[in-house]
């Protein structure tokens, strides 16, 4: 059987009370040395934070004038079983305008999405109530090949086919036709639609180059133009620049903002930054509800909802 009997207990005798350092004192100007700080110096408190990221100043750019409204969401309701995912949400999306649906993960602001092109339906548990409406039609009434024509959408994701640079973009235009027009027949329409994505120039040469070999923020530009290629009233774009570079991020929020006079455009974003940057109006969801909506500067500079306030203010995210 083992010894059981516990250690013994060493006391350290000292003749002499022990002495208690005291801090010292505050020095302003300390600068850490090697990541240490001097004796008799200590850095500061630290500050306060500062002004909210509600607080930006004036954009450069003006907003454009609002033109009309092409789609439409109304008392939008979606649940997937039981689970609500998106409650009494209604929205407009108007041409001349970016709207951008912002809130935290789970909000419900990427279950609009495939809601507003009848993607919902094709999950089995899935149930959409409401109306949703494109230029005044109900997309209920409507052909769903057309609709899917009509709402465009790019994902998050850069997905070009696995063929040239040409018949990427011919590829919307081809599924459109009754026939399969030729490929003199589709260059005026495919160049077209790579000079509205701002990638033509850069891919004139060689039309018959891979897809699948342009860089990141090429593959999201060459599907934009896809989806412009099939002339929408809406474009939809899902967290569009999350996977690219600063300087492809750059260009495709310039191209956004460009594109905003000839088609609604709608970008769901999880980055306050690039909201405040290209959208006109905002819409901040939580819970699945539709708590403010307005144009970005009131919604980031004097929002009125108190859940908004904290949202903008980085309280959550």
């Amino acid at each position: 059987m083992d010894d059981l009997t516990p250690p013994p207990i060493r006391r350290i005798v000292v003749e002499d009370a022990p002495t208690v350092a005291q801090p010292p004192a505050v020095t302003p100007d300390a600068q850490p040395v090697n990541g240490h700080y001097a004796a008799g110096a200590v850095p500061l408190p630290a500050r306060a934070p500062g002004p909210a990221p509600s607080a930006q100043p004036a954009r450069q750019r003006e907003p454009a004038p609002l033109g009309r409204e092409r789609m439409r969401t109304h008392e939008l309701t979606v649940s997937y079983g039981d689970k609500p995912a998106v409650s009494g949400v209604t929205l407009p999306v108007r041409q001349g305008e970016v709207l951008g649906p912002i809130g935290p993960s789970g909000c419900g602001k990427t279950t609009l999405r495939p809601a507003l092109k009848r993607l919902t339906e094709l999950t089995p548990s899935a149930r959409r109530g409401g109306q949703i409406t494109v230029d005044g039609d109900d997309i209920d009434a409507t052909e769903v090949t057309s609709l899917r024509r009509r709402v465009s959408m790019v994902f998050q994701q850069p997905n070009p086919f696995p063929m040239s640079v040409f018949d990427n973009v011919a590829y919307a235009l081809r599924e459109q036709g009754s026939r399969r027009p030729r490929r003199g027949e589709l260059r005026p329409a495919v160049i077209d639609a790579l000079q509205r994505a701002g990638l033509h120039d850069e891919v004139a040469d060689d039309l018959d180059h891979p897809a699948l070999r342009l860089s990141g923020g090429q593959q999201q530009r060459l599907c934009i133009a896809r989806a412009l290629a099939a002339q929408p009233e809406v474009l939809l774009l899902d967290e569009p620049c999350s996977a690219l570079d600063p300087r492809s991020t750059a260009t495709i929020e310039e191209l956004i903002v460009g594109l905003r006079g000839e088609v609604a455009v709608g970008v769901v974003t999880h980055n306050l930054q690039q909201a405040w940057r290209i959208a006109d109006h905002v819409g901040f969801m939580y819970l699945g509800e539709l708590v403010e909506y307005g144009p970005v500067d009131q919604i980031f500079g004097a929002p009125r909802a108190a859940r908004t306030r904290e949202y903008v203010g980085g309280a959550f995210g």
